[in-house]
């Protein structure tokens, strides 16, 4: 009797593939084994999802298994679970969502067991031969000292920088021998849980949410909410005491590599157990090292951006995502899921508990928290002798500017330098200047592939479109009227930071952005700098916003804030609220008094007002009042629908015929198609349809229905298209 198996393969079709297992294969194949298909003309590595011993395709159609990578399944139940309501959730095959969930590594057809240590070890013969007798080859001499008391594992042999050719000439003569074990694991941390450092003593609002969170069993989720510097970090340090000294195992989800050093280097000195690391930054051979350690359940913590999510836990404990309100926790390549809305998802199969903690709760979480679906903890007091910011608005309108800053702004950086403090001034435009101008006709010079104009790096020498890429040499004449009078106009970071070392010579500046972080472990480098107080006068855009602890900043500035309150995204008001109160909490974290100041040409802004009097957790509240109103996310449920096309008109045809097959009525709108508020990227002009539906089910319902209408329509055929469900970003 022949077997069967569906195959779900990294490809946008939304089904499986039916392979015949072969004749030879010992036994029987188990859902979510790895295996190695021909499909077309190339072989995929793919997920096994069902067995059966039927299959509808003529036999001449059917082709056979090429190779089972493994022999037990790779995920747990849970996760594999995880991945199926996802992938229908998303609107995106099985294949596609399972394989996000894999290291690349694994993709690639790499073996999930651990890896076996490579060691050397001195032979009989070379236990008897004394250093000495090589005395002329200094490295081999080295090498037979470093051997005689211990063997040496690969890693040793690179941290010591022992010469290889030393190495080879030892083995060739016989003296020392190459042996591989297998790695012992180590789990002595989930019997006896030692500790590095005494746990701080908690205020009183900490203490009760560590009890309370403490007490619950199983899944439940809870959003964390503390203002800047409320000590949320010691929270979640103390609520992991707890979950390791059960043997269990915690997952810390971050938004950016950059806050994983801080946040890694918090809990090493906490607990004495092994960290596991994932996050793009590393080689994919890393990464695998790291998830096979959390699956076998050595690593007590791991730690990680986005893909994280999907790593498995041999014992798990608890998750944690860190500024939950980041927009970075939504991907918006590929398959758009949101980790946040999937880790809650996985604390519920998984059936441990899920905190969200962070200062400035997205309206969704916030609307679940007040809604009774999640537990709701709030601490509004700063941890330690921190004290409450003082805030300000300079109203720069008629006012001159200096490379951006006001007069006000540049005395309050001066009192601050000179009472032996730090600075920190945001602006969320990299580069020297966001366009170049010529003074003679006026003409922008704008990107030839985007809606968009050049930004001006001035240390690369070149113009650079932050949309595609596309890059030239600074020009030396105008493109349109042959003028030499180019200028950049506007402020970038790069210009910013230039004017304030002229301005403040004696107090050095550092820049902090895509651009100057682009090495490895540059950022790390910077930060440490920052913390020992090689510089001053801190100059960044988001990146320094997120969760960094600077105790010597009394003293932060926004520049240009205006670009912020007008935005053709019904989120901007949310977005500003989030980055304006993390910006401020990173004034006046230790003892010292902090300030904000912000500039802006709009300074009785209702916006504006709500925020700096009420704080962010009142404004929030509004606008949640607002969206509920409007009928927007998250009172209701949002697809969007992008096209893109090399003509306008074939992405609006289809878009037409996608918005004729949608019903429409009291619950359920459709808006569009209209142009993208970038309306050209990268030599397509790009179109958007919007859906959105009071009931979460009934949206679903009606997608599926649909969905395989939308594959057969002609138009589809003409344009690339694509789902975005619960859109971050409408860009």
């Amino acid at each position: 009797m022949s077997l069967f198996v569906e195959v779900a393969l990294p490809v946008p079709m939304r089904q499986t593939f039916s392979y015949r297992v072969p004749k030879t294969y010992p036994s029987t194949p188990q859902i979510g084994v790895r295996v190695k298909v021909p499909f077309g003309r190339q072989q995929l590595i793919g997920l096994v999802t069902g067995i059966t011993d039927t299959c509808s395709l003529a036999p001449k159609q059917i082709k056979s298994v090429l190779e089972f990578i493994d022999d037990k399944p790779l995920l747990p139940e849970s996760l594999y679970k995880l991945t199926l309501w996802a992938a229908r959730y998303y609107f995106c095959s099985q294949g596609q969502m399972l394989t996000q969930a894999l290291p690349v590594a694994l993709r690639k057809g790499l073996d999930a067991a651990p890896q076996k240590i490579q060691f050397w070890q001195l032979t009989e013969i070379g236990q008897n031969i004394a250093p000495e007798a090589v005395k002329r080859a200094p490295a081999q001499k080295k090498l037979l000292e470093l051997l005689k008391p211990a063997s040496l594992t690969q890693e040793e042999v690179i941290s010591l920088d022992i010469s290889k050719a030393a190495l080879k000439a030892l083995e060739d003569k016989g003296w020392v021998a190459r042996h591989e074990k297998i790695a012992e694991l180590n789990l002595d941390w989930r019997t006896t849980l030692e500790m590095d450092e005494t746990p701080h003593k908690l205020n009183k609002e900490q203490a009760v949410a560590v009890a309370t969170l403490n007490l619950q069993q199983g899944y439940h989720c809870t959003l964390l909410e503390g203002i800047t510097g409320s000590g949320k970090t010691e929270v979640y340090l103390a609520v992991l005491e707890e979950i390791l000294k059960q043997g269990k195992q915690a997952l810390i989800l971050v938004p950016e590599i950059g806050l994983t050093p801080q946040t890694i280097n918090r809990f090493k000195r906490r607990f004495k157990v092994n960290v596991a690391i994932l996050h793009s930054g590393l080689t994919d051979n890393q990464r695998l090292e790291a998830w096979r350690q959390a699956r076998c359940g050595q690593a007590a913590i791991i730690i990680g951006t986005r893909s994280a999510l999907f790593t498995p836990m041999a014992y798990p404990g608890i998750i944690i995502l860190d500024e939950e309100h980041d927009s970075s926790f939504k991907q918006q390549e590929g398959v758009g899921y949101h980790a946040r809305d999937l880790a809650v998802m996985r604390g519920h199969l998984e059936s441990i508990p899920v905190i969200l903690g962070t200062a400035t709760p997205s309206l969704e979480s916030l609307q679940n928290a007040l809604s009774g679906r999640y537990h709701h903890l709030q601490l509004d007091e700063r941890a330690g002798a921190a004290k409450k910011v003082r805030q300000g608005i300079i109203d720069i309108k008629n006012m001159p500017l200096k490379a951006g800053m006001s007069v006000p702004l540049l005395n309050e950086i001066r009192l601050h330098l000179d009472a032996g403090n730090q600075v920190l001034l945001f602006l969320n435009r990299r580069g020297f200047a966001p366009a170049l101008l010529c003074h003679e006709c006026g003409h922008l010079h704008e990107c030839d592939r985007c809606d968009a104009f050049f930004t001006v790096h001035q240390s690369l020498g070149e113009i650079c479109c932050h949309h595609c890429g596309n890059q030239y040499a600074i020009p030396k004449q105008c493109h349109k009227c042959g003028s030499t009078m180019l200028m950049g106009q506007g402020i970038g970071t790069e210009q910013l930071a230039e004017a304030l070392q002229l301005e403040f010579p004696k107090h050095p500046v550092v820049r902090i952005d895509r651009d100057t972080t682009r090495l490895k472990g540059s950022l790390e480098t910077h930060l440490n700098a920052i913390h020992k107080g090689e510089y001053k006068i801190l100059v960044g855009t988001q990146m320094l916003a997120k969760g960094h602890h600077f105790p010597d900043v009394t003293l932060v500035g926004l520049l240009d804030v205006d670009g912020a309150l007008f935005s053709a995204d019904f989120r901007a008001p949310e977005r500003f609220g989030q980055l304006y109160t993390q910006v401020a909490g990173r004034a006046g974290r230790a003892s010292k008094p902090g300030t904000v100041l912000l500039q802006t040409h709009q300074s009785d802004n209702p916006i504006l007002r709500d925020l700096l009097h009420r704080g962010y957790g009142e404004f929030a509240r509004s606008q949640l009042k607002e969206r509920q109103q409007a009928l927007l996310p998250p009172a209701w449920h949002m697809v969007l629908v992008r096209a893109e096309a090399h003509l306008a008109s074939d992405a609006d045809n289809f878009l037409n015929a996608f918005a004729a097959l949608l019903p429409q009525d009291k619950e359920f709108e459709v808006i569009g198609p209209m142009p993208a508020p970038l309306d050209k990227k990268a030599g397509k002009f790009r179109r958007q349809l919007l859906f959105q539906a009071k009931n979460r089910n009934r949206l679903q319902q009606e997608f599926e229905r649909i969905h395989p209408l939308v594959e057969q329509l002609i138009e589809a055929k003409r344009c690339r298209w694509s789902l975005d469900r619960d859109p971050q970003d409408l860009l």
